[in-house]
């Protein structure tokens, strides 16, 4: 196990390096610099003079060809410095701590939703293979599966915001609160939970129609399997065989969506994020990204990588956990 532990990790040592390099060059290639953007919505009469703009060209390490100023961040990043944002002017680390609990509020809370809704969902869909419930219910996924998630978001918008302004039913348009900083604990989680509900609404429906297809495809494998039919040999009832026997065979390959999972967990949506004006890390990503701000590009990139790598690592793990006919050896 720790062999198998210490090869995965050298591994993923060199996938972290081969992507961080691919994406800060194409960061680095991108057209316009931090510097040519922001001069470009200042006014006319104050923009800065060509010895200036060298001077704070080096200042930033925008001068040096893109891979030196690649050795220069991972070195610093070896020195636990994410460095320093360009457009915000605060650390990479700071902006990203202030970013994790909103999205953590959205991801954790549709990730429990989509678990605890798509299991019973897939189960009964299992149970009740071909019949027309069913096909319905179904049918109803498959729609929800293919809707794009920015048209259920301004669908939402419109009904709960619009059409149902002024009654109890009114949901907030966008933010993640309307109350001050110093309002009571209390207050400030029940605003956040309120404004919550169509972003998590949006986030969930996708991931619920598609786990639950997911589940019912492997239930639907795992019930004609021998050890099935000598349970219901053996006088098993339905539930027992459809639970005990048929769904904890299918936990290996649930596994996997529990550790590819990690990622998303911290990831946010940027669709989702953009849209309810979430003050997210998939938000900061698309602004950093808009505002070529290569430090936080980075950042977030070495972030999402590493929690993807450990995500693999874990199911991996898990995978022996569950089954020990698998070897991790």
């Amino acid at each position: 196990m720790i062999a198998y532990i210490v090869r995965r990790l050298a591994l993923a040592v060199v996938t972290l390096v081969a992507i961080t390099v691919i994406v800060y060059g194409l960061a680095r290639s991108m057209p316009g610099t931090p510097l040519t953007l922001a001069i470009s919505e200042t006014d006319p009469s104050r923009k800065l003079n060509a010895a200036d703009l060298e001077r704070i060209r080096a200042i930033y390490g925008l001068d040096e060809p893109w891979p030196v100023g690649y050795v220069r961040w991972a070195s610093r990043v070896v020195a636990g410095d994410l460095g320093r944002s360009i457009s915000r002017k605060q650390p990479v680390v700071t902006l990203i701590g202030e970013r994790i609990g909103p999205t953590m509020v959205l991801s954790a809370t549709a990730l429990v939703l989509t678990w605890l809704l798509s299991i019973p969902l897939g189960l009964y869909a299992s149970a009740r293979s071909g019949r027309i419930d069913e096909r319905a219910s179904s049918l109803l996924l498959y729609v929800l599966y293919s809707f794009p998630t920015f048209v259920a978001a301004l669908f939402l918008q419109i009904i709960f915001a619009v059409w149902l302004r002024g009654t109890r039913w009114e949901l907030p348009l966008f933010g993640m609160t309307d109350l001050p900083a110093d309002a009571p604990f209390a207050a400030r989680a029940a605003d956040v939970a309120w404004h919550a509900i169509l972003p998590v609404a949006c986030q969930t429906y996708v991931s619920l129609a598609w786990y639950s297809r997911f589940i019912k495809a492997n239930m639907e494998e795992a019930v004609r399997q021998d050890y099935v039919r000598t349970a219901r040999a053996k006088g098993v009832g339905p539930f027992g065989v459809l639970v005990k026997h048929a769904f904890r065979n299918t936990l290996i390959p649930l596994v996997t969506l529990v550790g590819l999972s990690l990622p998303a967990l911290l990831g946010g949506s940027v669709i989702i994020e953009q849209i309810f004006t979430w003050p997210g890390m998939g938000r900061l990503f698309f602004e950093s990204i808009r505002e070529r701000d290569y430090p936080t590009i980075m950042g977030l990139t070495l972030m999402f990588s590493v929690l993807t790598l450990a995500g693999q690592i874990l199911a991996d793990l898990l995978y022996a956990f569950v089954d020990p006919r698998v070897s991790v050896a």
